[in-house]
């Protein structure tokens, strides 16, 4: 099975006011740190090794979870400094060995099928994104698609454009060679430096199979993901 990297280095620098000084993913939600939904969600979805990318404060993420959780084999990859979003999942793969790797936010939850992003990663395809669909898209900025059945993405528009579309979910099936091909330094953003910078010559194919999303990083979603979560993970 192909393995899972989570992005679990978050400060939760927004979340000071409702939450004490822990890493972004251990946030209680409905009694358990938000990692654990993430974790049992990837559990779910019959993966078999997770690769949790950690930084601050990662030693009460490894008490917590050790190396096992349920039928998941728990591995660390330690970002001595902060590598941004690209450098950690770069890292990630120099430890994982393999040719790809689902990739998610150990801060957001995203209902989304595993089956539908293996079938998007065709042989010529970089890497597949999952995206939702929302009434208003401002707070996210836009990802737009080709008509194609390999729903080729063709731009990424900015935050604070108004109106429906879909947004960019944070989950990813990725290829190791799309990243080896670009000469990208040991510290980058996954999306900006990466996607963005890249796309014109990238094949990324959209998924647009995301039923239910909730990032907790502002503490409005914070306290709605304390029922949502519980039902969204059931």
């Amino acid at each position: 099975m192909i393995p899972a990297i989570v992005l679990a280095g978050g400060l939760g620098t927004r979340l000071r006011s409702v939450v004490p000084d822990l890493p972004k993913p251990m946030a209680e939600v409905a009694g358990k740190p938000f990692l654990w939904w993430v974790l049992r969600r990837l559990e779910q979805q019959g993966i078999g090794d997770v690769y949790l990318s950690v930084g601050y404060k990662r030693e009460v993420i490894q008490a917590y979870f050790g190396a096992k959780f349920g039928a998941l084999n728990v591995h660390y990859v330690v970002e001595h400094e902060p590598l941004g979003t690209g450098g950690a999942i770069a890292k990630a793969f120099d430890a994982i060995g393999g040719d790809e790797a689902f990739v998610l936010n150990g801060d957001t939850m995203t209902i989304v099928e595993f089956a539908d992003l293996r079938s998007a990663a065709a042989s010529d395809v970089d890497l597949a994104m999952a995206v939702a669909k929302l009434d208003d898209v401002a707070r996210y900025g836009a990802v737009d698609f080709d008509a194609t059945s390999m729903r080729r993405v063709t731009a990424f528009r900015e935050k604070g454009q108004t109106g429906a579309g879909f947004i960019n979910a944070g989950v990813y099936l990725v290829k190791r060679d799309a990243l080896k091909r670009y000469p990208l330094p040991e510290k980058f953003s996954f999306e900006q430096d990466f996607l963005h910078a890249y796309l014109a010559d990238l094949h990324v194919s959209a998924v647009p199979a995301v039923s239910q999303l909730i990032d907790i990083g502002v503490p409005d979603d914070y306290a709605l993901a304390q029922t949502l979560v519980p039902k969204m993970v059931a």
